[in-house]
This record gives C-alpha cells, sequence and structure tokens, in this order.
C-alpha cells in the first residue's frame, strides 16, 4: 500500500464548510477581545508614557506609577488608569515606571519604592506632594488628580500620605554651619 494515496473521509464540500466555521470563530474570538489591537490597559499606558525626566519638567503635574508585569492589582487598576490618562492628557502626565527593568532601579531607589502598585504624586514644578500605596479606585484616581490639578492638599484616603521633609527649613544648613552639634535620626536608624 505504499505510494498510493489516501483518501478523505470529507468531501471538497465539507472542507469548505469546516474553513468557513474556522474563519467565523476566529472573527468571533477577534470581536470578543475587543478588536485586533491586542494589549491590554496597562501595556498601552507602559507604551505611550512619558519618560519620568520629561514629565517632571514639562509644566504639568505628574503621577508616576511604579507597577510590575506580573502584579494582579497593577492589572486591575490599568483600565482606571488608562482612562485617568485619556482624559487628563494635555493637563496631566501619567508615567508608568516597571519597577522589574534596570533602566529605572535609580528611580525605584529615589522614591523608595517598597510595594507596588506606588503612585508618587508631584506638582507642576516637578517637585514631589505625596505617595499612594496599593489599589486605587476610578473615584479615587479622580481625586487625587483634582488635587493635583488644582495644587489642593491630598485627599486623606488610606494608604494615602503627604511628602514632607525630615529636617524643618534651614535646620540642615545651620547643622553642616556647625550651629548645632545634635546628631540627627533618619526614619531607618536604630541606635
Amino acid at each position: 500500500m505504499t505510494g498510493s494515496p489516501e483518501s478523505s473521509p470529507l468531501g471538497t464540500a465539507q472542507r469548505w464548510v469546516l474553513v468557513a466555521v474556522a474563519v467565523a470563530l476566529a472573527l468571533g474570538l477577534v470581536i470578543l477581545r475587543g478588536g485586533i489591537q491586542s494589549e491590554s490597559p496597562m501595556e498601552q499606558l507602559a507604551r505611550q508614557s512619558l519618560d519620568p525626566q520629561t514629565a517632571l519638567t514639562n509644566g504639568r503635574p505628574t503621577l508616576m506609577e511604579f507597577y510590575a508585569d506580573w502584579c494582579q492589582v497593577c492589572r486591575e487598576m490599568a483600565p482606571s488608569m488608562l482612562e485617568l490618562e485619556e482624559t487628563s492628557r494635555e493637563q496631566l502626565n501619567v508615567v508608568l515606571v516597571n519597577v522589574d527593568n534596570p533602566r529605572w532601579q535609580d528611580l525605584v531607589d529615589r522614591y523608595d519604592v517598597n510595594g507596588i502598585p506606588q503612585l508618587n504624586l508631584f506638582n507642576a514644578e516637578g517637585e514631589p506632594r505625596g505617595r499612594s500605596l496599593g489599589l486605587r479606585s476610578a473615584e479615587e484616581l479622580q481625586l487625587l488628580r483634582a488635587a493635583l490639578l488644582e495644587d489642593q492638599p491630598l485627599p486623606a484616603l488610606p494608604g494615602v500620605g503627604t511628602i514632607s521633609r525630615l529636617t524643618p527649613p534651614g535646620s540642615a544648613d545651620r547643622a553642616l554651619a556647625g550651629a548645632s552639634s545634635q546628631p540627627t535620626a533618619g526614619p531607618r536608624s536604630h541606635g
């Protein structure tokens, strides 16, 4: 039986019906997934995100999110973040920084990122205003947006805090000039 063609149990018409069904299923999946664009909201945000240094110097308030691709809470918050970015694009910078990318390790260290998602909030001059740790609803993100745009105090939400100096203004200058010999303690000193 070598060399003899095997007969197909399907006729030509049946093969065409199977091809049509396969094409219909593929189109149905594309439509159900929201079209050909297969990027998740977080991938869309990351792709269109400004460079952090550009964002902090362009004269607009900035909301910088530290995230990771594997972070389920970050993924859950991404649609609200994308909506915030799309509705505020000309007024507010929404910047995503992937904590797993070695390129951003200096920012992770500078802003003391110990959990994600972490939102760092900056005024239009690029000065730190506050920080938020954990999941934020669309409504909470809008409250943070309004506070930044109106240069108002941040809303009192769990996990949101303002950024403050460790020493009162001028006291570091006096200590450097020898005006005070008292040692200063930081938040991580245990002596």
